[in-house]
């Protein structure tokens, strides 16, 4: 199965986390032992002969499962016991108490499906009740397709993403976004995002921001500093932990993964008429 890499910012913490994860896989990549054929047990020794026939046997149950992969130096894991799933940053975890190891990846089942997103989604649809959409930062016009999405105005990714919308409205396939700012990742994301906020225009200073604009004086207001506040509540009780992540049509979204949202575009918009005439507007 092909690796997909995704353009996400990620939170400091959730990075820690991230990388110790990745450390942990690595170690488990590194530390797998030779091949079978360079660890054939001693004769006599019956207890290594029957470690070995478990694991040719389970070697080709893997081989058998999944035809379309080629494995290489197959052998015992240091992974011990049983292993369970939590959620770091808004990412599946898995953890080996017997072990003591920590792995970030994704599991597939024999058919292909990818469980782990699976849980990703279904931990999604669970908190989806905790996004008050009168709450958000809405731009794009009314009648469009509906995304939500929670963006830092410091993400390259993020910024990227706003062009792609742009361009996808000046094909005749707007959106309307349901905007909540995640303002812990890069330093001045809280302030830009209260600029933002403070401004008579909303959705031309957002435009704007995200363009690259870099205001000697950003604007500040109480009301815009207590949005900023409900939107950082928001991304800790649903668990973000990089931007940006996107709910489009009721699917988790992590990252800008434009082959993902062209197809949801291409999905919606033929049941959607979408005001033109509407322009971008800015509601809570």
């Amino acid at each position: 199965m092909p690796l997909r890499f995704k353009m996400t910012c990620l939170a400091r913490p959730a990075m820690s986390t991230l990388a110790a994860s990745m450390m942990a896989t690595l170690g488990v990549i590194s530390a797998a032992a030779p091949t079978l054929a360079k660890a054939e047990p001693a004769a006599g020794n019956n207890d290594a002969q029957v470690l070995s026939q478990a694991a040719e046997a389970a070697q080709r149950q893997l081989n058998q499962t999944f035809t379309n992969l080629a494995f290489e130096d197959f052998g015992p894991a240091p992974i011990k016991g049983t292993i369970y799933q939590a959620f770091a940053g808004g990412r599946v975890i898995y953890y080996a108490p017997a072990s003591g190891h920590i792995v970030f990846g994704t599991v597939y089942d024999k058919n292909g499906l990818n469980v782990t997103a699976l849980t990703q989604q279904a931990s999604a649809t669970r908190r989806m009740k905790l996004i008050d959409p009168a709450k958000a930062l809405a731009i794009g016009p009314e009648g469009a397709p509906t995304v939500i999405e929670f963006t830092d105005p410091d993400c390259p990714y993020c910024r990227a993403l706003d062009r792609f919308w742009a361009a996808k409205a000046a094909e005749g396939k707007p959106v309307r976004r349901l905007i909540y700012f995640v303002s812990k990742i890069h330093p001045q994301s809280a302030a830009k995002a209260e600029h933002i906020l403070c401004s008579t225009d909303q959705a031309a200073a957002f435009h704007a921001i995200y363009a690259g604009a870099d205001p000697q004086t950003l604007l500040t207001c109480e009301e815009g500093k207590a949005r900023v506040a409900e939107d950082a509540a928001l991304v800790e009780a649903m668990g973000i932990g990089g931007t940006p992540t996107l709910i489009a049509g009721g699917k988790l979204i992590s990252g800008f993964r434009q082959a993902e949202l062209e197809a949801f575009l291409d999905g919606k918009q033929a049941g959607h008429s979408a005001d033109s005439g509407s322009g971008d507007n800015a509601a809570r």
